[in-house]
């Protein structure tokens, strides 16, 4: 298997339907009624109601151990499919709702990060998320907390949630208090919206990369734009077929993105909604979207060149993935 790279995926979105039933038993809670349909799938009909399903599953998320079993159970199957490297996407408000302090939910994803290096040799870093539709206080205070209560493996700033209604704009100080915090900042843009939220998106303080970003295709001028920027895009194929961004594979941009010089990775985006994983993602873009394997060690290289992490962890992640590309970087 070719080493591969997330930094794409809603760690409370990653959630199986078996996970939330075993922590909702462990909790002594029912799980919520209509979350799961009789095929053991979660029942979303489309993205909003896709939303509201993805607070209940997190409701039955309560404990420290609950935020441990899901970070290292997830790393721990992208690793069996080869990953070397997965940012997280986290959730402080979701926590907070759960009772767990930052302090708490921070050393709980800590402690699934470092049981599953121990026990698989995969590496990974944590983003935390604002959530649009929360509002603009909300996103700022979740930077101020994020920044507030460093640590190591907490690289990164992000927002996502309800794009349309939402644009980027009125998020840049949630936005310049984390860039200003020394986090790398990524967000959500060119899903739900169109080539007017991926400019909205590139104006916000330190952001590097865009999660999808996709509907950049939609205007050759921003595309050559992200070229020319190096701006990375987080591309997650299935979970915009699945959710009607684009029709079908066929139609997907990422190959087409791809050759305008635009840089791409691969992400599963909430992997039991959509029936993905990382393995899934590089499997698709090969058979679907007609990328070699030189092309899928790119992606990774992209990936690897594109984390929020360390120069240290980079140069190691690079030496693991150059027996595959003859690359090797430079110390």
């Amino acid at each position: 298997m070719i080493p591969k790279a997330e930094l794409h995926v809603h760690l409370e979105g990653a959630a199986p339907p078996g996970l939330i039933r075993r922590i909702a038993r462990r909790n002594g809670l029912d799980v919520p009624p209509g979350l799961i349909g009789a095929d053991d799938r979660y029942a979303w009909r489309d993205f909003l109601h896709f939303l509201e399903l993805y607070d209940a599953a997190v409701g039955v998320l309560r404990t420290g151990d609950d935020y441990r079993d899901l970070a290292y159970e997830y790393l721990l199957g992208c690793a069996a499919e080869g990953a070397i490297y997965v940012e997280l996407t986290a959730s402080p408000d979701h926590a907070a709702g759960a009772g767990l302090s930052d302090a708490e939910h921070v050393e709980a994803l800590a402690r699934g990060i470092d049981d599953a290096r121990r026990d698989s040799g995969i590496e990974a870093r944590v983003i935390m998320t604002c959530v649009r539709q929360y509002g603009v206080e909300r996103a700022e205070e979740v930077a101020r907390r994020t920044v507030a209560v460093p640590h190591p493996y907490v690289t990164g700033f992000g927002i996502a949630g309800d794009e349309a209604s939402f644009p980027p704009a009125p998020f840049a100080r949630a936005f310049a208090i984390a860039h200003d915090g020394g986090l790398g900042c990524t967000a959500h843009a060119g899903e739900w919206g169109g080539p007017d939220s991926i400019r909205g998106a590139l104006a916000l303080p330190g952001v590097t990369r865009l999660g999808h970003g996709v509907r950049a295709i939609e205007d050759p001028a921003l595309v050559a734009e992200l070229a020319e920027r190096g701006t990375v895009l987080e591309v997650c194929p299935t979970s915009n077929v699945v959710l009607g961004v684009f029709g079908s594979y066929a139609e997907h941009p990422l190959r087409a993105l791809r050759e305008a010089g635009v840089r791409v990775t691969l992400g599963s985006d909430d992997p039991p909604y959509w029936a993905t994983t990382i393995g899934g993602e590089y499997a698709v873009a090969r058979d679907e979207l007609g990328l070699t394997e030189a092309d899928l060690l790119e992606v990774t290289r992209t990936a690897l060149e594109a984390a929020f992490c360390s120069d240290g962890v980079r140069a190691d992640l690079l030496g693991r993935l150059a027996p595959w590309t003859g690359h090797h970087p430079a110390h």
